[in-house]
């Protein structure tokens, strides 16, 4: 976005409040409402976090939060402790790996990046539920939640944009 300056990168604006917040978003829309008969999405709000900072600045702490958000997802939703910690760092480092193929590319590019990273992390969260609870979830119910978290990119977008120049040395 033109005309916005960039944020220092300083972890508690870059990493903690972003952590919080999706904390925050997983716990709202756990919440039993029903619309027109419906429940909430779920979207895994984290897999955002873990392609943004990815494509922001490599950074150690990155995973490692990535790693607290992933075993509160495992425990807020009853997942099997370490699923959503594998799932999200392997959308953080396929991010890491792929970050000089998608510098400079249009946000379009990018959204088709975050897709397809976010498909991954899904296809080994589906495969590690299945070696662990010998069952198959329903392939359209983690079809839809696909849909949704992949639907949050303008939120990384956004990070992404606000963060991009901010550490000196990419520059």
């Amino acid at each position: 976005m033109p005309g916005r300056s960039s944020q220092p990168l300083q972890p508690l604006v870059w990493l903690g409040a972003p952590m919080l917040l999706s904390i925050g978003a997983t716990v709202l829309l756990a919440a039993p409402l029903r619309v027109f008969g419906f429940g909430l999405p779920e979207p895994v709000f984290p897999m955002v976090l873990a392609f943004a900072w990815a494509v922001i600045r490599p950074s150690v702490l990155g995973p490692f939060a990535l790693l607290l958000l992933g075993l509160f997802s495992d425990l807020f939703w009853g997942a099997p402790i370490g699923l959503w910690p594998l799932s999200l760092l392997i959308c953080y480092f396929g991010a890491l790996i792929s970050r000089n193929l998608m510098a400079g590319q249009s946000s379009g590019v990018l959204w088709g990046w975050y897709a397809a990273l976010t498909a991954a992390a899904f296809a080994c969260a589906y495969a590690v539920t299945v070696i662990v609870s010998g069952n198959k979830p329903g392939l359209g119910a983690t079809a839809l939640q696909l849909i949704v978290t992949a639907a949050l990119y303008p939120i990384a977008n956004y990070l992404i944009e606000r963060f991009e120049d901010a550490d000196v040395r990419f520059r």
